[in-house]
C-alpha cells in the first residue's frame, strides 16, 4: 500500500470514529430524556474547593434521586447522584462575571449540601424552581428540611 492509500485509510477511520462518537452522544441524550424530567444543568464541586470548573451536563429525576450526567461523556451511568433525603438546597445566586463565561445564558446557581460534600448546580430559573419543588414535595416519611440559609 502506498503512502496516499495509507493516509486515506487513516482519515477514513478518524472520520468514522467521529461520526460514531457524535451519533452515540446524540443517542445517549435521547435515551436520557426518553422518560422526561431532564434539564440542562452544569455541575461544580463547592466553590471553596480550589481549581474547580463548571462541567456542562444533563440532570434527570429518577425516583428519589437526581442524577447528573456530563454532556460529553459516552457513559450511560450518572456521574453524580443526589438523594432527596440527604441533600439540602442552600444559597441561590447569579453567576459572577468569571462564571458566566462557562455557563449557559440566564442560569442561576444553587448550592446543594450533601452528607459527603457541598456542590453547586447551575440551571435555568424554571429548572431551579422545579428542583426546589421536587426537594420540598418529598413524600410522607421523607424528612426534607430546607437549610437555614435558603430563602423561605
Amino acid at each position: 500500500m502506498d503512502v496516499i492509500g495509507t493516509v486515506e485509510l487513516v482519515l477514513a477511520i478518524v472520520v468514522l470514529a467521529l461520526v460514531i462518537a457524535v451519533g452515540w452522544l446524540w443517542l445517549r441524550r435521547r435515551w436520557l430524556s426518553r422518560s422526561g424530567g431532564t434539564f440542562a444543568c452544569s455541575y461544580r464541586r463547592g466553590s471553596r474547593t480550589p481549581g474547580t470548573r463548571w462541567v456542562l451536563g444533563v440532570a434527570r429525576y429518577r425516583g428519589h434521586e437526581l442524577q447528573w450526567f456530563p454532556a460529553f461523556s459516552l457513559s450511560l451511568w450518572p456521574s453524580r447522584r443526589f438523594d432527596r433525603v440527604s441533600v439540602r438546597a442552600g444559597e441561590q445566586r447569579l453567576p459572577d462575571a468569571g462564571e458566566a463565561v462557562d455557563l449557559l445564558d440566564e442560569q442561576r446557581i444553587v448550592g446543594l449540601q450533601g452528607p459527603r460534600d457541598d456542590v453547586e448546580l447551575a440551571m435555568a430559573p424554571d429548572s431551579l424552581t422545579g428542583l426546589l419543588s421536587w426537594l420540598e414535595a418529598a413524600p410522607p416519611g421523607m424528612r426534607y428540611r430546607p437549610s437555614p440559609t435558603s430563602p423561605e
